[in-house]
């Protein structure tokens, strides 16, 4: 039986020449080498972490969750160490020293720019993914947009829809019916974005038919190989160009028409979900802490007596809401993950950090490091009082990122945020009901995020 089976074997082999074989063989030393080349850059830095599989590095992890990745990451490997999203290296820090070197620092020089997978379609020049000098000249453009000032006259804008948002609350409570509040923030966050932005008042949340709603909700769905699906109609094209245009012409003469264009899309993702997301969070954190809500309301009507009118001033100045919100953010930060790519090799801290590898910050679980939070699964907004928040690192809290690339609309986001709450507060309590997931365990904490996971998911690109 032996002899037959080398027989057949002997008899299959003249088929091939040698040469074929050869380059066979050559064609699978290829392929090994090639999906295991990148995964000695860790080994030899010296900097641990999990085995990379060929060509998928580490990112069957994720199928936990990279919230819980990264952290079951910093419980065995402690505050650096490397991953691999395919056969790009990432490495994770969790160093004070290193994210100020990375994100402020050496901002300007080498880690100018987030990782760009080039899928951003027609957005390759929104602020949030352009690159070097063409990102620092679309911000300093923008930048005006969001000073006090600018800020203060937007608030009024921001009180008419504040005022809509109330109302429509207001009569689904009336009814005694369980409020979805992601129906009610989301449709708020973007009248306030559209409106002061745009100078276009849609009222979605009594007109949820509108063409341009309808058209941002599609978006918000996008296709990654087609970011610009709301542009898909020509008049709403049209609409949206000639209105950008007409806003920036007197302080954006540096921008194209396109880039004009691009600032307005990245606006409306960033503005609608992530603060629409947050504020479901907060009143989440509200609802199962209701001592703290009861305490925030106390303020509210001390500030604001018999639901007295919100005033910008006084608003800001209210110290507990910015305790309750911060901590709400430290639970549940807009960017989860802060990435930059490194333009040049360099050395921090005696690690040599090669070109073009990414550099990750895991802001999620830098924000529950119990070394640096004490019960970092709980709920206590006392963190973030006076005589705490001196003592708070700014490299340990970083729910908008950090440096000249951070958030660009983040004081607005939070001043739409008080002004929704405080009003909302000042006539309903939140609460639980049965279709609320209460997180009762750590463990559970990914629930949370996979609500909002659209959110997690592309947000970090924007920090």
């Amino acid at each position: 039986a032996g002899s037959r089976t080398r027989g057949k074997m002997m008899s299959f082999l003249p088929y091939f020449s040698a040469e074929t074989w050869t380059l066979l063989a050559l064609l699978i030393t290829l392929i090994v080498v090639y999906g295991y080349w990148p995964y000695g850059v860790f080994t030899k830095m010296g900097i641990p972490g999990p085995k990379p599989l060929p060509y998928f590095g580490t990112m069957l992890e994720y199928k936990k969750g990279f919230t819980n990745f990264d952290t079951e990451c910093f419980q065995k490997y402690g505050r650096i160490w490397g991953i691999y999203d395919g056969r790009q290296p990432v490495l994770c820090i969790m160093d004070k020293s290193m994210i100020k070197t990375v994100l402020i620092k050496e901002c300007y020089n080498i880690f100018t720019n987030r990782r760009n997978f080039h899928l951003n379609g027609e957005l390759f020049d929104a602020v949030s993914v352009a690159e070097d000098d063409t990102w620092r000249r679309i911000r300093s453009v923008l930048s005006p947009s969001f000073t006090s000032g600018r800020l203060k006259e937007m608030f009024a804008i921001m009180k008419q829809h504040s005022s809509n948002l109330l109302s429509g609350m207001k009569k689904q409570a009336d009814k005694d019916q369980t409020i979805e509040l992601k129906e009610f923030f989301g449709p708020y966050s973007m009248d306030v974005v559209t409106s002061t932005a745009f100078s276009v008042d849609i009222d979605s949340l009594n007109n949820p038919s509108d063409p341009f709603v309808s058209n941002v909700k599609k978006m918000l769905k996008f296709d990654l190989f087609n970011p610009l699906f709301l542009l898909a109609g020509e008049t709403t094209h049209t609409r949206i160009f000639d209105l950008m245009s007409f806003c920036f012409q007197n302080r954006t003469k540096g921008l194209t028409d396109h880039e004009i264009l691009s600032q307005a899309m990245i606006f409306i993702f960033a503005g609608y979900e992530t603060s629409s997301s947050t504020m479901s969070f907060l009143a989440y954190n509200l609802a199962t802490n209701p001592h703290v809500m009861t305490k925030l309301q106390g303020e509210i009507d001390t500030v604001f007596p018999n639901k007295a009118p919100i005033q910008y001033e006084a608003l800001m100045q209210m110290d507990y809401l910015d305790c309750v919100l911060n901590e709400s953010l430290r639970l549940y930060p807009i960017a989860p993950r802060l990435e930059r790519v490194a333009k040049k090799t360099v050395e921090i801290n005696g690690i040599v950090i090669p070109k073009d590898c990414i550099v990750l910050v895991p802001t999620w679980t830098l924000h529950r490091d119990p070394e640096i939070w004490s019960d970092p699964e709980e709920f206590k907004p006392e963190r973030f009082s006076k005589e705490n928040k001196e003592s708070i690192d700014p490299y340990t809290y970083m729910p908008f990122g950090a440096g000249p690339r951070n958030c660009i609309g983040m004081r607005f986001a939070l001043i739409m945020i008080k002004l929704a709450m405080v009003e909302i507060l000042q006539s309903f309590t939140f609460s639980i009901c049965d279709e609320t997931e209460v997180r009762r365990s750590p463990e559970q904490t990914e629930y949370d995020i996979n609500k909002h996971q659209y959110l997690f998911q592309h947000s970090q690109h924007l920090f």
